[in-house]
C-alpha cells in the first residue's frame, strides 16, 4: 500500500464530501448552508490542491487543473458571502449565487474523483 496515494485519495475525496454537504439543501434558504462547512471545504480543497502539486504526469496536470478550478469557485463563494454579510444582508438571490459557485466547485471535485478513480483502476499491481 503507498501511504502517499492514501493521504492523496483521503483529502481529495474529503475534499468532495465537504462541498457537497454545503451544496445540498435548499439553494435559497441561508439556514441550510453553514458557512463553517463553506470554510472546511476550502481548506481541505487547498489541502488537496498542494498535495496535487508534485505529481509530474499528464493526469497529475489535469487534477491539479480541476483542483484549482474548485479552490477558485469556492473562494469565490466564500468573497460573496463576506461582502454580502459586510454590506448589506444576505438574502436568497444571493444565498443562490454562493450554492452555485459551490455546485461548480463539486462538479470539478467529482471531476476530480472520477479522474483518480480510474486512473486507479487502470493502475497495474
Amino acid at each position: 500500500m503507498n501511504l502517499d496515494k492514501v493521504i492523496s485519495g483521503f483529502f481529495i475525496i474529503l475534499a468532495m464530501t465537504l462541498n457537497f454537504g454545503f451544496f445540498y439543501g435548499d439553494m435559497q434558504t441561508v439556514a441550510s448552508h453553514s458557512k463553517y462547512e463553506l470554510f472546511a471545504a476550502i481548506v481541505i480543497n487547498l489541502i488537496a490542491t498542494i498535495l496535487k502539486l508534485g505529481d509530474k504526469t499528464q493526469l497529475g496536470s489535469v487534477l491539479l487543473a480541476t483542483s484549482l478550478v474548485a479552490d477558485i469557485q469556492l473562494l469565490a463563494a466564500a468573497a460573496v458571502w463576506t461582502i454580502a454579510a459586510y454590506s448589506y444582508s444576505i438574502n436568497a438571490e444571493v444565498m443562490a449565487v454562493i450554492v452555485s459557485l459551490s455546485g461548480g466547485a463539486l462538479l470539478a471535485n467529482i471531476t476530480s474523483v472520477a479522474l483518480y478513480v480510474g486512473d486507479t483502476l487502470k493502475s497495474k499491481r
